[in-house]
């Protein structure tokens, strides 16, 4: 099995929608979790279908993805990546809800999501040795997410916008009770941001932002040496919920 080969990962075809897609995952996260499953490759395989789920459940990652594979998404900066099995169990309170498999093992928490940075991203450039000594210009090509022209990144169609979560009454977390325990854990319903959207734009579906690729010109100074880094500031992925772009 191809590393990388996402689909082949979650046993789902190319085509598979959305729903299809969580629930091949939920199925594996459960039996490959660590705490039920202890053969050596268990841990191994839970991590990469945590990672397959998390790109093909991103319309804008599972875009980039099927358009240029992983190595796209590593140019794009939307490669996937935990740096733990903790940070797995924060992302799937949205697959098991309340808490989910954290809270089934006893890990896990909610916040309020309110507006976030967008990621920043990084592209890598060859130049020649006299382009380094003198200094240079390019042009380069950056698949990014930027924020839909036609909602300007609420995610509401026109003339709509979100309302107030009826399931947490807009506070993102909901309380569940476990006998004489009481866990916050994110809302299943709005995820998070306390809102939800009834009436999406139909041109990024509710995401607010959308994949395109842009030209941005890059000035290389004069003296550059291997490893050397240009920052371009808010020419990254745009930011979620009002959140300003990356870098």
């Amino acid at each position: 099995m191809p590393e990388n080969d996402y689909y082949k990962i979650l046993g789902v075809p190319k085509d598979a929608d959305g729903k299809t897609i969580k629930r091949a995952y939920r199925k594996l996260a459960m039996e490959l979790h660590p705490d039920h499953n202890d053969s050596p490759e268990a841990e191994e395989q839970f991590k990469k279908a945590a990672e397959a789920y998390e790109v093909l459940s991103n319309d804008e990652k599972r875009a980039i993805y099927d358009r240029y594979g992983a190595e796209g998404l590593k140019g794009s900066g939307a490669s996937p990546g935990f740096r733990d099995l903790d940070d797995i169990f924060s992302h799937l309170g949205d697959i098991f809800g309340f808490g989910g498999l954290g809270d089934m093992f006893g890990r896990g928490g909610g916040r309020r999501s309110g507006p976030a940075r967008g990621e920043h991203l990084r592209i890598d450039v060859e130049i020649e040795f006299q382009e380094a000594v003198f200094g240079t210009s390019r042009t380069i090509e950056v698949p990014r997410s930027e924020r839909c022209p036609s909602c300007e990144g609420s995610g509401a169609a026109t003339g709509s916008q979100a309302v107030t979560c009826r399931t947490c009454q807009g506070h993102g977390q909901v309380n569940l009770s476990q006998g004489f325990f009481s866990i916050a854990t994110t809302c299943p319903k709005c995820q998070g941001r306390g809102s939800v959207i009834e009436n999406p734009c139909r041109e990024c579906s509710g995401n607010g932002r959308i994949v395109r690729k842009r030209e941005v010109t890059v000035k290389v100074p004069a003296g550059v040496d291997n490893g050397s880094r240009l920052r371009l500031r808010a020419e990254g992925e745009a930011g979620r919920h009002g959140g300003p772009p990356g870098d």
